[in-house]
């Protein structure tokens, strides 16, 4: 497979446009002292992104209707639990995760 400059410079754009959004607000805000209320605002923005990604991966809409995928509703609520109990992101993933291969496994 040959690669010509057009697919490279696809590539460096893509990147580009995948970094900066990503980085550059984090070299901006590094020397910069936020308000208060910003930083309390901001403290919701990732509980705001679970939320909203747990949603979707158990709530799809049929037929105007939502439909309730139970095998994943199922692994939220002990996964919510060790979230709670351990105040570990790393053990609620692992632990999610291993409860939802295991009902996939026996469902």
């Amino acid at each position: 497979m040959s690669i010509d400059l057009s697919m490279i410079l696809l590539i460096l754009g893509c990147t580009m446009v995948t970094v900066i959004p990503r980085i550059l607000p984090f070299v901006v805000v590094r020397n910069v002292q936020l308000p208060e209320p910003v930083l309390k605002w901001l403290s919701y923005v990732p509980i705001c992104i679970l939320t909203a990604l747990v949603t979707e991966s158990f709530i799809h809409q049929t037929n105007g209707f939502p439909k309730f995928e139970w095998p994943v509703f199922t692994a939220i609520i002990p996964t919510f639990l060790t979230a709670v109990w351990t105040k570990s992101l790393t053990a609620t993933v692992i632990f999610g995760v291993i409860v939802m291969a295991l009902l996939r496994l026996f469902i």
